[in-house]
């Protein structure tokens, strides 16, 4: 569960697609034998399968999180009694909030320092899938994904056959259909339009880790998407 008032809670579907999009890196968290196993996975979302789209991705074969799961065949559905179940959680923009921002507080003091973030939630069940031709093709989107943006872009094909065939052979090739998105904007909603507008100024002109500032500055002066007139 997640402690979510309505006023920062964010429903926009694409707005929500596009965190994952852009913030690809998961805190991925499954229970195992009373424990939580917790990984750190790059996923990419498929929003064309499923009901709420489905996060694929794949972690080291000797990583023990990967035999808990369930198991699929060609992406059909498992029955494995709720093994795998788990959320990824993917981070936004955030930022510290400082009181001295506020309007509000030069009036009456009362005001205190918080913490500005985005975050998504996906839920879901998450399943093995023997299959080295897809797990290729996870390869190909991944690699060509992350090195658009390099002069001289990696290629897949780029790694000897035989060396890639090891390295296919050490990874295991996971999904999760997602069953339930949560998405918490944490953007100053809950202050009056002045302090929104101080904040946004603050978070704008922190010499500090000027770029996720800035992030945040924008949405802070947006306000949530999904609840925008």
């Amino acid at each position: 569960m997640t402690y979510l008032p309505k006023h920062f809670e964010e429903t926009d579907p694409a707005t929500l697609h596009a965190l994952v999009h852009e913030f690809p890196l998961a805190t991925w968290v499954v229970p195992h034998q009373g424990e939580l196993l917790v990984n750190h996975i790059p996923f990419l979302l498929d929003t064309d399968r499923g009901e709420n789209g489905t996060l694929i991705g794949h972690v080291a074969r000797a990583n023990p999180v990967w035999k808990s799961l369930g198991r699929g065949k060609d992406g059909g559905d498992t029955n494995d009694g709720g093994a795998g179940m788990g959320v990824a959680v993917f981070n936004g923009p955030q930022a510290y909030i400082s009181p001295n921002w506020y309007p509000s507080k030069h009036e009456t003091g009362k005001a205190v320092p918080t913490w500005n973030y985005t975050v998504v939630h996906a839920h879901g069940q998450a399943r093995v899938v023997d299959d080295p031709q897809r797990l290729l093709q996870l390869l190909h989107r991944l690699t060509d994904q992350h090195e658009s943006t390099q002069a001289q872009p990696w290629k897949v094909s780029d790694a000897p056959p035989q060396y890639l065939e090891a390295m296919l052979k050490a990874i295991v090739y996971i999904e999760i259909p997602v069953q339930r998105w949560v998405g918490k904007w944490k953007i100053s909603q809950n202050q009056t339009a002045e302090n929104r507008q101080g904040a946004a100024n603050g978070l704008g002109g922190n010499p500090v880790a000027p770029s996720p500032s800035q992030a945040m500055a924008d949405l802070v002066r947006q306000g949530s998407p999904s609840k925008r007139l």
